[in-house]
């Protein structure tokens, strides 16, 4: 059951990040974890059950759970994409994650691709992106192959990467071009 108490701490930082954006009060027990089913967290709760469930090999039910939370959020992540805890998704409609890695503390808006770039690429870090921390990804933005985004960056809407973002930077545009962020640091929208 280790990886049920990792999934509760990843939830807890799920809810812990929401609550300060969105500026609720300090809340304890019950009431923290009623947050779950609120429409920014209740997505992400589906997507770490999903995982719960492929981890502890219940891959089918994993798949189940995904594809409601496809059908009801409009989201669809892979499996094997590996989310680290303080994940925010103010809005899910028409966004897929099959990235390898996402790091803590990241902002997904609506309408994000993160996939490979030629079809029946495998799930692996050569053909997948793989995000750092603190990362936010604004609406309609396409992250596409192997590629890395350095943590701190930040991928305006509507921009297409296709090679790597270091850290702190920004990219935008079709294709993405990087620029340097003045005061570079945490993402928190």
């Amino acid at each position: 059951m280790k990886d049920g108490i990792r999934t509760r701490d990843l939830l807890r930082a799920d809810l812990v990040r929401v609550h300060a954006i969105l500026g609720y009060p300090p809340r304890r027990g019950l009431r923290f974890w009623f947050g779950l089913v609120s429409p920014r967290m209740l997505p992400v709760f589906l997507i770490r059950l999903a995982s719960l469930s492929a981890y502890v090999h219940l891959a089918s039910l994993g798949r189940l759970i995904s594809a409601m939370n496809c059908m009801v959020f409009g989201i669809e992540v892979a499996l094997r994409c590996r989310i680290g805890g303080g994940l925010y998704l103010p809005h899910t409609h028409g966004t897929v994650i099959g990235a390898v890695e996402i790091g803590k503390n990241a902002s997904i808006y609506q309408g994000v691709t993160l996939g490979a770039r030629d079809l029946g690429a495998a799930f692996s870090a050569s053909h997948r992106p793989t995000i750092g921390d603190d990362v936010m990804l604004g609406a309609g933005a396409v992250v596409l192959g192997g590629v890395r985004v350095g943590n701190g960056a930040v991928v305006g809407a509507n921009a297409v990467v296709i090679s790597d973002v270091p850290e702190g930077c920004l990219a935008i545009g079709v294709p993405a071009r990087v620029v340097p962020r003045a005061g570079a640091g945490s993402v928190t929208p």
